[in-house]
């Protein structure tokens, strides 16, 4: 079995930890997360750590699963995730409007995507003339959620590779009818 859940999570600078009965709050500088302990589970902060003990063996799944989310928040809580696109054509634009990220990918209309208030964005154009648009969070799997319906819209096409990806994403690009000859 593994032994993460025996190791104690550092508390970084401007993190603050309470705990009050099942209920653990963490406060950092951008954000505030909270979770409840399950049953079995108990928590205790000793010299700027985070402590994770079980009630019994019943419960050493539990105990490992728990340390790890306290310390994805005590990282959450400071840095927060980022997810960026890269819209890549000559005719593909992107604004920022408000709460809301106009896009226009040579279609009959523009696209408004309402971006909620939970996660802050920004666009930006690289030297190429690209856009890239920037989501932060605190929550990864709702930015990458609404990172996917963005990219949705248009997704990169296998012969010119213009569209919405992703900013690591790799699009391996077809021949095309040129290539038999």
């Amino acid at each position: 079995m593994s032994k993460i859940g025996k190791k104690p999570i550092f508390i970084k600078d401007g993190v603050e930890v309470t705990i009050n009965n099942k209920n653990v709050i963490i406060k950092g500088p951008k954000w505030e997360l909270s979770y409840t302990l399950l049953d079995g589970v108990n928590a205790k902060v000793n010299e700027g750590n985070i402590e994770v003990s079980i009630d019994n063996d019943e419960n050493k799944n539990l105990r490992g699963l728990t340390r790890t989310l306290l310390s994805n928040m005590v990282e959450w809580v400071t840095t927060g995730f980022e997810r960026k696109l890269l819209v890549i054509w000559v005719w593909y634009a992107a604004k920022k409007e408000w709460n809301a990220l106009n896009l226009s990918l040579w279609l009959s209309h523009k696209v408004i995507f309402e971006i909620p208030s939970s996660i802050q964005f920004e666009v930006e154009q690289d030297a190429k003339g690209n856009y890239i648009i920037i989501l932060k969070s605190i929550d990864k799997q709702y930015i990458w959620e609404i990172a996917s319906k963005i990219r949705a819209l248009r997704k990169p096409e296998p012969y010119k590779g213009k569209g919405i990806r992703y900013f690591d994403e790799v699009v391996k690009l077809k021949a095309g009818k040129t290539a038999k000859k």
